[in-house]
């Protein structure tokens, strides 16, 4: 009966399968723009997270503090070309007579029925090089702008790279703490053994079970600390919290920086918060030439039509002056404006000297932080490792107790532990480096 009944079930099982297929395929010549928009959309963020490059440049298009500041440029950008323009003109309406006590009637407040009318438009001009000096302000607040934001994005770019760091480092010591376990388990079970031999006492199988438990804890609050890394660096990058990142890739060789006067140079000129500040000078310098400037008195010309009640109507040309009398508030606006010139200079200087001696912290900590992590690579884990490995064998001959085998197993999770966070210090000071010296990416 079964053997009559496949075949009829395989024609079927066949039947649906072909017509699944048929439904996939008109519905990606349906939808192809839907199809490939969701494959798109998925393969921009597919590997985001494995190095900080892809997060970078995902911040750079999403981040909205960025956007911020780039808006700022663009506004100060657009002031230009209003700061030279002239002032708009002003029309009058002047009505003269409008009681009609000249002609007997009443009064009114209609052009045509009063004494006279007089239509004037004025046209304000300011005194020679005003404007020009108008636009170079304006100029250089937009070049400040754009220094603010590129300073801005570089303390974005830091504390991006700081993430990743913090994000590679909680997930390489999840895999420690999940390595540490199997060993752990590992010497359960050889504990386990020795112990029905009766070569263990139950103190060391029970001392083993504990350290199981102990590294399970641990693991627990590796993988917390994981997710607490992919939430804060998802938040730089305005993603939710529990958006997934791709496992972080092994960064690149430490590399060995020798030029450090070139350094030094870069830093008290391109760092981008003296690139910034030095604006600020170039600000005040405008805003001062433009506060002298001010001395000089305005003018305006204006064009009068006057239509009286009763006879021929007439065009009148008027040119007036403003007349700078007052002095006082006059050089005190000077004193300012030479004031903001010396604190925007003294700001420079103080931001050249901030730049260099954070990157001279900074450069201390990488050398000597590098120098400590190829010590630690090169001899103590394999000093460790070969404590660990002796351990194991002594422990095989009766030589050695259990505890010394545990405690060989810690300290070579420690060595490993210690060669990740100075990995990362390195790597940190690195990019601190890399900031300070202007290497915007």
């Amino acid at each position: 009966m079964n053997r009559l009944r496949k075949p009829a079930f395989t024609r079927v099982l066949a039947g649906l399968r072909a017509g699944a297929a048929a439904c996939l395929a008109v519905t990606a010549l349906v939808l192809p723009g839907a199809a490939l928009s969701a494959d798109t959309g998925a393969g921009n963020e597919a590997g985001l997270g494995a190095e900080p490059r892809g997060l970078i440049d995902y911040a750079r298009e999403h981040s909205p503090a960025y956007a911020a500041d780039r808006a700022e440029v663009e506004a100060a950008q657009a002031r230009i070309e209003a700061a030279g323009a002239l002032p708009d003109p002003r029309f009058e309406l002047e009505l003269m007579d409008f009681t009609n006590t000249m002609n007997g009637r009443s009064a009114s407040l209609l052009p045509e029925r009063v004494g006279e009318t007089r239509y004037r438009i004025v046209q304000p001009l300011p005194a020679w090089g005003k404007r020009d000096l108008d636009v170079k302000a304006a100029e250089a607040r937009a070049r400040q702008a754009g220094a603010v934001r590129d300073a801005g994005w570089s303390e974005r770019v830091a504390a991006i790279e700081a993430a990743w760091l913090r994000y590679y480092a909680a997930d390489r010591e999840l895999g420690l703490a999940r390595h540490a376990l199997a060993l752990m388990q590992e010497l359960e079970t050889l504990a386990l053994a020795r112990y029905r031999l009766g070569l263990l006492p139950q103190q060391a199988v029970l001392r083993a079970q504990r350290e199981i438990t102990e590294q399970r804890l641990l693991l627990l609050a590796r993988e917390r600390a994981r997710s607490g890394a992919v939430a804060a660096l998802n938040g730089l990058l305005s993603r939710r919290p529990d958006a997934p990142l791709a496992a972080p890739a092994e960064p690149g060789p430490l590399p060995d920086l020798r030029d450090a006067a070139d350094r030094f140079e870069r830093a008290r000129s391109l760092n981008p918060a003296v690139m910034a500040a030095a604006e600020g000078v170039g600000l005040a310098h405008a805003e001062r030439d433009r506060t002298r400037r001010d001395r000089l008195p305005d003018f305006g010309i204006g064009l009068t039509h006057n239509r009286p009640d009763e006879g021929r109507s007439s065009w009148d040309l008027m040119f007036e002056v403003t007349i700078p009398l007052q002095q006082g508030s006059r050089r005190a606006r000077e004193y300012e404006a030479e004031r903001m010139l010396a604190a925007a200079e003294a700001r420079r200087e103080a931001a050249a000297d901030e730049a260099a001696g954070r990157l001279g912290a900074a450069w201390a900590s990488y050398t000597g932080g590098r120098d400590g992590l190829r010590l630690l690579r090169d001899s103590l884990v394999p000093q460790a490792a070969a404590t660990r490995d002796a351990a194991r064998s002594a422990l095989a001959g009766g030589q050695v107790d259990f505890d010394s085998v545990l405690e060989a197993e810690r300290q070579l999770i420690a060595v490993r532990e210690q060669v990740l966070q100075a990995e990362v210090e390195a790597r940190l000071a690195l990019s601190e480096i890399e900031r300070l010296s202007g290497e915007i990416k």
